[in-house]
């Protein structure tokens, strides 16, 4: 997954994405947001299966 889809995905299914992917931490992540771990260098799949375990409530077309 490239970090464009990755945005795109989080656009899809979050009403303010660019305040999810700033201010939202995950323990998922190592505790740290999804900028953040895209600055340290983890990877968008990663990043994605990730968000998804934090949301459990996000229908499976999303996942």
């Amino acid at each position: 997954m490239r970090i464009t889809e990755l945005r795109a995905r989080i656009s899809e299914y979050f009403p303010d994405p660019s305040t999810y992917s700033r201010d939202i931490v995950h323990a998922e992540l190592g505790g740290v947001t999804i900028e953040e771990a895209l600055k340290i260098g983890h990877e968008p799949g990663d990043i994605w299966k990730a968000i998804v375990a934090h949301n459990p409530q996000m229908p499976p077309n999303f996942r």
